[in-house]
């Protein structure tokens, strides 16, 4: 195992794009993310580590036969880490290809949701809820942001989740028979325990944007979640996460 001790190495370097450069992440199809914890539910799920980089001592890991593993000192893996303080190791995921094919019975869909906290903390309530995909359109955080990963809290390798323009949505919808609705706040919106969610994908917007005009005209209806008179709106996290809470009720969990 190669013990890397300088800051121009080629593969710190490497990490450190592939932490702050999305294009980067792109153009070599990888990721970064950080954690004991997170290393084991990739491998779990069959997700594709390609390398690891330990923070002082190594471990023995099933799984990892393929993968490049290196060793750094304290103060060049914190240097090399997306995150501050972290205990590691710090390693790297294989982007994979989105299966856009796959039939889906229930969606959720953020638009224009930009902080990768909220997305990652929505992708790992859709995984609790077994939601089957949650679609990202609009300039909403990068899906492989090290922020987003972290959210999930290891659901990024178990919990489906497309990237599609918005002009692509509606297409997805009509090719999944699913009813589209809006979460708005709006006069006409009905209230969401009133609806029957069942094959149906309901999108959330950001807290100050909320949906676009040209989403909600895709919408078959709006809905809201009830709230007390005094409260103006929900983080986007929060909302998707009652909707997803009402899409999942009734329904049967593994």
């Amino acid at each position: 195992m190669e013990k890397i001790t300088s800051r121009k190495n080629e593969y710190i370097r490497a990490l450190r794009l592939l932490a702050s450069d999305t294009d980067y992440r792109r153009a070599r199809g990888e990721y970064v993310c950080d954690g004991m914890k997170p290393l084991r539910e990739a491998l779990s799920f069959g997700a594709v580590v390609t390398s690891v980089l330990w923070k002082e001592r190594a471990q023995e890991l099933s799984g990892l036969e393929r993968a490049a593993q290196y060793l750094a000192g304290a103060e060049l893996f914190d240097y090399a880490s997306p995150m501050k303080n972290s205990p590691g190791p710090v390693f790297t995921v294989r982007i994979p290809a989105e299966d856009a094919a796959a039939p889906i019975r229930n969606a959720l869909v953020l638009e224009i949701v930009q902080d990768p906290g909220n997305v990652g903390t929505v992708i790992r309530t859709a995984s609790a809820f077994g939601i089957d995909a949650v679609i990202l359109t609009g300039d909403c955080a990068d899906l492989y942001n090290p922020k987003t990963v972290r959210a999930t809290m290891g659901a990024i390798f178990r919990q489906r989740v497309l990237c599609c323009p918005l002009t692509g949505l509606a297409a997805l919808m009509e090719e999944n028979a699913l009813t589209l609705y809006g979460a708005a706040l709006s006069p006409r919106a009905a209230d969401i325990r009133t609806l029957e969610l069942k094959n149906a994908a309901v999108a959330v917007g950001s807290e100050g944007r909320g949906l676009s005009r040209e989403l909600l005209d895709m919408c078959a209806g709006e809905l809201i979640i009830p709230m007390q008179p005094c409260s103006e709106s929900l983080n986007a996290a929060v909302a998707a996460s009652l909707v997803m809470w009402e899409m999942a009720r009734g329904r049967e969990m593994p």
